[in-house]
């Protein structure tokens, strides 16, 4: 039979914390509890409650520093690590990838916000979106922040608000390379048939359009081909195309000075994947800009890349705390935990797979057992694991979640209204918050009755 916990006995990558299931500080202590950052799980769900997110810093900085150490390590030229925040946004995040040297992806108005808060140079924020409005047109303008145009109304409400406040603007034109990846289909981006960006097809009209404008500057490309991509041929296809765009744009006078080739680079959720390591991702796209620039005797622009999943899904868990059990003879055990689709909406929405184990025997040293674990939603989809092995367990014992650092906390909701988990930080053997955990009370905050109803009570 096989080990279901072998994912716990793996060496652990350092320099590569994508090919990890686990967080670089994960360990199991003399009594054979779980404990992460040098912090027993248990002490922190009793000071925390749960469901709780854990960061783990470690983890967040190596893979910070494995995107910088290879950037310098195959690319000649300038470069530049944007992590993407969609994944994870908050202050702190910002402000601890600001710290790495890191740039950051905005879609809103709120993540741009978020952005300047945690201390992100402005210089170094791009604002993506393929419907911004009017209002987050501006906020970026009136802060000095690079916008990467998707398509023809965002470059004519550009041109409009930047002649209307009479300010100078940066772009990045974003276009579909037209390169499949094996991936889910909601997240592949970079197809001839995306939502994403100008149709390569169009770049010369585009390339003439904003020669007619007054306030706007073209100085880069964006491409992006999908998430959790474990091939590497595709990026060595997209530095060849993306280049080639670059002389296209030289022929209607834009000096292309930045390329940005998106992100997307997978994560090990199971045993099973076998994500390429963030040293041989960054080597596929360094080399293949390199070459493509020297065949077409362009100089090397500025590289750009926008990893998101890779550098905080593996820093993070989620703890739930067992409750209730339902058995059905001869098909399945139900076992019911105090979260759910609210606090990670992936199982649902794209069938996501994950690692899990207990808390108090992550190692499942005594009988196994066989497990759907369910949320506590009031949605039959909500399902976080079907048949999860695990040891003996009772009411009020730890599950442990492993990979949930991305798009979980980012992707939450208040679903039956349910209050949105806390967030902590951990190193070093010290937990700190970095959200705090919300109440009931708190999701009234917004509510209003109308004074005509408050009249009739």
């Amino acid at each position: 039979m096989k080990d279901k916990t072998a994912f716990l006995k793996n060496k652990i990558d350092t320099n590569s914390p994508n090919k990890n299931i686990v967080p670089i500080t994960t360990a199991i202590d003399s009594t054979n509890q779980l404990s992460i950052g040098g912090c027993s799980i248990e002490d922190l769900v009793r000071k925390y409650d749960s469901p709780l997110y854990i960061l783990d810093e470690i983890t967040l900085r190596n893979s910070c520093r494995a995107y910088r150490k290879a950037l310098e390590k195959y690319y000649p030229g300038k470069s530049l690590a944007i992590y993407a925040s969609k994944a994870n946004s908050s202050i702190f995040m910002s402000n601890l990838i600001a710290s790495e040297g890191f740039g950051l992806d905005a879609v809103s108005e709120g993540e741009l916000l978020t952005a300047l808060k945690g201390g992100v140079p402005n210089n170094k924020i791009v604002f993506h979106g393929n419907n911004k409005s009017d209002k987050e047109i501006e906020f970026a303008i009136k802060n000095n922040i690079k916008v990467i145009v998707d398509n023809n109304h965002d470059l004519k409400r550009l041109k409009e608000i930047s002649d209307y406040f009479n300010y100078d603007i940066e772009i990045m034109i974003r276009f579909t390379p037209g390169i499949e990846c094996h991936t889910h289909e909601y997240i592949r981006t970079g197809s001839f048939d995306s939502k994403f960006g100008f149709g390569i097809e169009s770049l010369s009209k585009i390339f003439e359009v904003i020669n007619t404008t007054k306030h706007i500057k073209l100085i880069g490309l964006h491409a992006h081909i999908g998430s959790q991509i474990f091939e590497l041929d595709p990026h060595n296809d997209l530095g060849q195309i993306m280049v080639d765009v670059i002389s296209q744009a030289k022929k209607f006078g834009h000096n292309i000075k930045e390329l940005n080739v998106g992100g997307g680079l997978g994560i090990k959720y199971t045993e099973e994947d076998d994500p390429p390591s963030i040293d041989e991702w960054i080597r596929t796209v360094s080399l293949s800009v390199v070459k493509a620039c020297k065949k077409n005797k362009l100089d090397l622009p500025i590289l750009m890349c926008e990893p998101g999943r890779s550098i905080v899904s593996t820093a993070g868990v989620t703890i739930y705390k067992i409750g209730s059990f339902k058995e059905i003879p001869g098909i399945r055990t139900y076992l019911s935990v105090d979260g759910g689709m609210s606090d990670n909406p992936r199982p649902i929405t794209y069938q996501s797979n994950y690692s899990a184990c207990l808390v108090k025997d992550p190692l499942n040293s005594n009988s196994k057992n066989k497990y759907t674990v369910a949320g506590k939603h009031c949605e039959s989809g909500d399902v976080l694991f079907k048949e999860l092995e695990l040891g003996n367990c009772k009411t009020g014992d730890l599950i442990c979640v492993f990979g949930t650092g991305a798009y979980n906390n980012s992707m939450s909701s208040n679903y039956n209204r349910i209050p949105k988990p806390a967030a902590i930080l951990v190193c070093d053997g010290e937990a700190e918050i970095i959200q705090r955990r919300e109440s009931p009370h708190d999701l009234l905050k917004y509510d209003v009755l109308p004074d005509r109803f408050m009249k009739q009570s």
